[in-house]
């Protein structure tokens, strides 16, 4: 059976999906990490570039935006042929100073600030709502031919205006009432948000897409059958508005973390290390650089029980099914290469690459197997839309300059957190945690506003000893009552 297990009840959120007791995805979102895609601003052209047939945009954020000429929806909606339009310059269709709602398409990066559009899109349980788009469009994964027609008849006589619908899968054997209300609801969304271009001066976040919850529906519509376990009960009731009867939502109430409890949180621990083993003693070495990643196959301690050819192939079949779960497990991107054990014969290599092909058709982002090099390593890229695991849990460790990693403060915070969070309510008045100053400050918040409302939550006094080390660090001391620990930290000052 197959259970999703979500990890909502804290700063950090993860949810992880168990096929049985094994271990198939996780999904880590830290608030520092987190994309703007998809929120949407009120921005006021700051700078016109005719040659660029752009304009840039103030969001209120530290760099501004960059929106092209065609993803204005004064440039979309204009009169006339398209071709027209395309021979005009971006100065006839807005200009400096002007209010626009834009949306963010593309994260920053480097000194680039975030891409834009001003074809605002607002996302809906069955349907996307499209401003100005002037389209209808069906999922093409309802394969019933008659009952994608009748959806897009359907949107065609809904349709207002310039506005459009692609409608999601999800809305196979729905009742047009029901869709008729999602529409009306983000309609008036829309024309809610419209309004701060005429009553808001100041530029800024005016809606704010939640990406996490976007990813568990979209993970829970793709389960058939199964379980869904969460620690935060809000989350919980959202989760059944739209289950099936075949996907069970439940409540972990257990004092241990929902990820330690599923034994999730070791697997993590893993996937942080260079060294995979594989079931028969052979094993993979991993190493991540800023251009590819380069991934080594050894035999290790397997020999086989027959001649080497054949021990050879059955590593490195192993291996290559092995190394298309990493790929997804970790979300490692980019350029990729294999260096598989050397085989002599064309037809292994071919076999090795059918393997790994089988297995990378179920990656839900896009690969392209490339092909072995004259050197006999195997070529492969997969589409990196965020960073990957190792990135989001880790930073660059001062001590040895980059060639290794270590946790992040904000990693190392987190844990502190779920750590304490099994305390909670305990038979202690207080507890002494020794720590590094990054992580303090990660864990206490500005002006200490988390920690005071994380003691309210525990019902323990917090008290925070800062040290030295090399590393983002925390241990805690001591349990016990609040003059016990006073004391000791007067102790220590002295």
């Amino acid at each position: 059976m197959k259970k999703i297990i979500i990890n909502h009840s804290l700063t950090e959120k993860r949810y992880a999906v168990l096929n049985g007791t094994k271990l198939e995805k996780i999904n880590i979102h830290q608030p520092q990490h987190e994309s703007l895609v998809g929120h949407i601003y009120l921005g006021t052209v700051a700078k016109v570039m005719p040659g660029l047939n752009a304009v840039f945009v103030d969001i209120g954020e530290e760099k501004q935006g960059f929106l092209h000429r065609d993803q204005l929806a004064s440039f979309r909606n204009a009169a006339g042929a398209f071709s027209d339009r395309k021979n005009k310059s971006v100065t006839a269709f807005t200009y400096q100073g002007e209010k626009l709602l834009v949306q963010v398409v593309k994260d920053e990066t480097g000194d680039k600030g975030p891409r834009l559009s001003g074809l605002v899109e607002l996302n809906g349980e069955h349907l996307v709502y499209l401003a100005s788009e002037n389209t209808v469009s069906v999922s093409k994964k309802i394969t019933d031919e008659n009952e994608r027609k009748a959806w897009f008849n359907f949107g065609m006589k809904q349709k207002v205006g310039n506005e459009g619908f692609i409608f999601r899968t999800a809305v196979e054997g729905e009742e047009q009432e029901d869709i008729i209300a999602e529409i009306k609801a983000l309609r008036k969304q829309y024309h809610e948000l419209a309004k701060l271009v005429v009553h808001k001066k100041k530029p800024g976040l005016y809606h704010q897409r939640n990406h996490f919850l976007e990813l568990i529906k979209t993970e829970c519509a793709n389960l058939v059958a199964g379980e869904i376990w969460v620690d935060d009960l809000a989350l919980k009731q959202e989760l059944e508005r739209f289950a099936t009867p075949e996907l069970s939502v439940m409540f972990y109430q257990g004092k241990e973390n929902i990820f330690s409890s599923y034994h999730i949180e070791q697997e993590l621990d893993k996937a942080m290390q260079r060294k995979v083993e594989l079931a028969n003693g052979a094993y993979l070495v991993i190493d991540e650089t800023e251009a590819l990643t380069v991934i080594d196959v050894n035999t290790g301690k397997f020999t086989g029980k027959t001649k080497r050819e054949e021990t050879v192939l059955k590593t490195n079949l192993a291996a290559a099914v092995e190394v298309a779960k990493q790929l997804r497990f970790r979300d490692i991107g980019g350029i990729i290469l294999i260096d598989f054990i050397d085989m002599k014969h064309e037809g292994e290599r071919q076999e090795v690459r059918r393997a790994i092909e089988t297995e990378l058709a179920r990656d839900e982002k896009p690969t392209k197997v490339l092909g072995f090099t004259e050197l006999g390593i195997l070529q492969l890229t997969r589409k990196k839309t965020k960073q990957a695991l190792s990135e989001a849990l880790s930073i660059e460790c001062p001590t040895c300059q980059g060639t290794g990693k270590v946790l992040s403060p904000e990693s190392v915070a987190f844990r502190l957190e779920r750590e304490l969070w099994e305390h909670r309510h305990s038979d202690y008045d207080a507890v002494l945690v020794e720590t590094t100053e990054a992580v303090r400050n990660v864990f206490a918040g500005v002006k200490d506003v988390h920690l005071e409302r994380f003691q309210e939550l525990l019902g323990l006094r917090i008290f925070l000893t800062v040290t030295d080390a090399a590393k983002p660090y925390y241990r805690v001391r001591q349990f016990g009552t609040v003059d016990d620990l006073i004391a000791k930290i007067k102790q220590y000052q002295h």
